[in-house]
């Protein structure tokens, strides 16, 4: 007999939620970690630059293969085996005895959570209702950057009891204990849960049988899905920017010691958690309001570039640590209300594929992972001026606003007009 109330569908969100947060937790742990072992390994910002998008390589390979399994097999088994790689490369990390053992670990750990957000996503489209889909990815993110403003004291607080080996120890450690949670609660058909109530039931989505497994249009999908994977990967270059150099942009930048520098970091990064969420509550309101889906996700993406343009311009100006703080947490404030919209588009165009979709626009993402982070070393190594990286992240930023014209989530994949629009090209 089903239960009543919204109880089961809370729960899966919850633990989509923790997941976000957690492995973020495990990708970013390195930035304030490597402040520790870069000076006892002796590594360059060249070398932590490479260390630091190492991950990358395996995420980007792994973003439209794991979305096309996560479609195909389920999101309970894919991203059960994807927790046990990346819990494992977590551990692995805090045994990496110098520069080709780290890019190892690194490579894995992408191997681990490449699969991770498109499946993810695939989990969500069966799970969360109608209208509310922006919310769902925008609170899912909120809990990604919180796990990335969490980590730099979190670390700081466990290499001073365990050292930074024990830290990245630890939080692998955590990994597994989310996907044994995972493997025993979820179920990939919420009609097969047996605490989902017949409140859930009626408002959630069909879900396709496992016989069907349709084919993916690869011809038709990657074209519609091209736009807005370039648009992420303009908003991708400034996350990674934030990610992977600020805890170091401060120490070597400003002069600060590990724990300031670490909590400075936190507490910007706690813009990006609030910006997750509005940019999704947002975009789903204007959906309601309007009915359109353009303004919906378009617009909002538009607003989120420019205002994080505009914040990221004082960053050349101003040397005071409590205003340039203000400003970098504004910048990630505004960056961040895209990641609600954004995510929508490929539920909005391919529901069916949508595990596969979002492969393909977090694609955009992982790409971004590689350069730029390498970039900013060489940029910072050649000039000096630890100010310079963020002019290429302005100049992406304007051009993320003008290609997000191009997006078009108000069309689905299988729409008549998107047919008649394939046929006259």
């Amino acid at each position: 007999m089903k239960k009543s109330g919204h109880v089961a569908t809370s729960v899966v969100l919850l633990l989509l939620c923790l997941m976000y947060g957690i492995t973020y937790i495990d990708r970013v742990n390195i930035a304030t970690a490597a402040i520790a072992f870069r000076q006892e390994l002796g590594l360059s910002n060249i070398e932590y630059g490479w260390i630091a998008s190492a991950f990358f390589y395996s995420y980007a390979l792994f973003q439209i293969i794991g979305g096309r399994i996560g479609d195909k097999y389920g999101p309970r088994l894919v991203l059960c085996v994807c927790g046990l790689i990346w819990a494992a490369s977590t551990i692995g990390t805090g045994l990496a005895g110098g520069f080709w053992s780290f890019i190892f670990v690194r490579f894995m750990l992408g191997v681990g959570e490449g699969a991770t957000f498109p499946t993810a996503t695939r989990a969500m489209s069966s799970w969360t209702r109608p209208g509310w889909r922006g919310f769902g990815q925008g609170i899912t993110h909120s809990f990604a950057r919180m796990g990335n403003a969490l980590t730099p004291p979190l670390v700081v607080v466990l290499i001073a009891y365990w050292g930074w080996r024990g830290s990245f120890v630890a939080l692998g450690l955590l990994s597994l204990v989310w996907t044994v949670a995972w493997f025993f609660y979820f179920r990939n058909d919420p009609r097969e849960h047996a605490g989902v109530s017949q409140a859930e039931l009626a408002v959630l989505p069909a879900y396709g049988s496992k016989k069907e497994s349709p084919k993916v249009p690869w011809a038709r999908l990657v074209p519609r899905m091209l736009p807005t994977t370039f648009v992420y990967f303009c908003y991708a270059w400034s996350l990674w920017v934030f990610l992977t150099w600020l805890p170091q942009f401060f120490q070597q930048g400003y002069g600060l010691n590990l724990k300031n520098s670490a909590l400075l970091t936190g507490a910007i990064g706690l813009g990006a958690v609030l910006g997750d969420t509005v940019g999704g509550v947002l975009s789903d309101w204007i959906y309601k309001k309007t009915g359109n889906l353009n303004a919906a996700r378009r617009n909002v993406v538009i607003l989120s570039f420019l205002g994080a343009l505009l914040c990221l311009i004082p960053v050349f100006y101003v040397h005071d640590l409590i205003v340039l703080g203000a400003c970098l947490c504004a910048a990630f404030f505004c960056l961040e209300l895209i990641i609600g919209p954004i995510w929508s588009v490929p539920m909005d165009i391919a529901p069916q594929h949508s595990g596969t979709a979002s492969g393909i626009m977090n694609t955009g993402s992982a790409v971004a992972g590689i350069i730029s982070p390498v970039v900013f070393g060489y940029i910072v190594d050649w000039s000096g001026s630890w100010q310079l990286p963020f002019a290429v992240s302005i100049g992406l930023l304007l051009l993320g606003a003008i290609l997000s014209f191009w997006m078009r989530p108000d069309i689905p994949l299988d729409s008549p007009s998107a047919e008649a629009r394939r046929m006259a090209a």
